[in-house]
């Protein structure tokens, strides 16, 4: 029961288990679209007398992936079957046309998406001009009337092409260019412009030098692509891609085919909490790495009713997520499929595409790396006997 390493297998592994690390992307100015202008106090709601979420939710700041889990990847003291009715045809299922189909523009975006946009050094082309949808590195320098204004420059201003993160008519003049072009960009902002309204309607020009075109190559993919994968050139990559696009929209696919067909009794109770507290865990740390805060001074700053009323709006996905560990535990069980000691060396490896999982166990848990493996299995099980409609 050995399967082919997925560049996105299971919620363990990074964007492309690349050996890389955020993004080198600068500070925005006023030479952008929007100005959020949020700090983490109104991201996180002000910081009041009532109760606040540390208080009661304080135990997520011990949150163990792997309580619910046991030895085989299952949910612990649940049969599945119980919860769930599967449908007749879940081990052979038709997907919708066009499941199985990946094109060169949907390679392209999962590049720009999951792997450049996680890198920490960028790759640097200067032997050919910026297109429209290229990732560019540019220096600009802003003025209105001759005169430079606040926020209105920026040094290695990491922007996409065609993105719209910039005012009208900004972006289009970088395209055509070729990096250590040094040009002037005229623009207008528009009016009103909220932030900055002192700007607001006037003509401005940014002299702006193009550095390079963040864009493969086969030396950047030697030095930054996890060695797991064995991946060596452009080309390869590519290849890689296109089979991981494939079979992820095929998963998707088969869940979502599943989930419509399946039926579904009411959630267990721990079950429920288990995801709830899971989703609250994440959604909380995410909101603390935007603004460098900890998860403790996160849950400090924002009151128990903004967790119980985010729980609630997402109240649809936290049940989906219960619902999808429940059916793949339904078809485990159907099919007598267990991740125990055997399954787990056979396939560690490659579901989180690593020579070295322990810090992966360490962080997330054995059982909760064994259930990960389990999805693996049945998924991959699933989307082999299914097949695809005719167009």
């Amino acid at each position: 029961m050995k399967h082919k390493a997925s560049l996105r297998a299971g919620a363990l592994t990074l964007a492309l288990a690349l050996v890389l690390a955020g993004c080198s992307q600068t500070d925005s100015s006023s030479a952008s679209s929007s100005d959020t202008g949020e700090s983490a106090e109104t991201a996180t709601g002000e910081t009041s007398t009532a109760e606040t979420a540390l208080d009661t939710y304080g135990y997520l700041l011990d949150f163990n992936y792997s309580d619910i889990f046991d030895e085989n990847g299952y949910i612990a003291g649940v049969r599945a079957l119980d919860c769930v009715t599967l449908p007749e045809d879940y081990a052979a299922l038709t997907l919708p046309a066009g499941t199985d189909e990946v094109t060169e523009e949907d390679i392209d975006t999962y590049v720009k998406q999951n792997l450049l946009y996680n890198a920490s050094t960028l790759p640097q082309v200067t032997d050919r001009a910026a297109e429209m949808g290229d990732i560019v590195s540019i220096d600009f320098v802003g003025t209105v009337d001759g005169e430079e204004f606040d926020g209105g420059s920026s040094q290695d201003y990491i922007l996409e092409l065609g993105s719209g993160s910039f005012i009208d008519d900004f972006e289009d003049q970088i395209a055509g260019h070729t990096p250590g072009e040094t040009f002037d960009v005229e623009v207008t902002f528009p009016d009103p412009y909220d932030s900055n309204p002192d700007l607001a309607g006037k003509d401005a020009v940014f002299a702006t030098t193009l550095n390079y075109v963040a864009d493969l190559t086969d030396e950047w993919i030697a030095d930054n692509v996890n060695p797991y994968l064995n991946l060596s050139t452009v080309q390869e990559l590519r290849d890689y891609m296109r089979e991981d696009i494939r079979y992820n929209n095929m998963s998707e696919a088969a869940y979502q085919a599943l989930l419509e067909e399946a039926q579904f009794s009411e959630i267990p109770a721990d079950v429920e909490k288990y995801f709830t507290d899971l989703f609250l865990q994440s959604y909380c740390v995410n909101m603390g790495s935007s603004y460098g805060m900890t998860l403790e001074q996160v849950l400090s700053l924002i009151d128990s009713s903004m967790m119980e009323e985010t729980a609630a709006y997402f109240s649809a996905v936290i049940e989906e997520s219960a619902q999808r560990a429940l059916l793949i535990q339904a078809i485990a069980e159907q099919e007598n499929l267990v991740c125990d000691d055997t399954v787990r060396d056979a396939n560690i490896n490659d579901v989180l595409n690593t020579d070295t999982p322990d810090p992966y166990i360490e962080a997330y848990g054995e059982n909760y790396v064994r259930a990960t493996i389990l999805r693996d299995i049945v998924l991959h099980q699933v989307v082999d006997n299914a097949t695809v409609a005719e167009a």
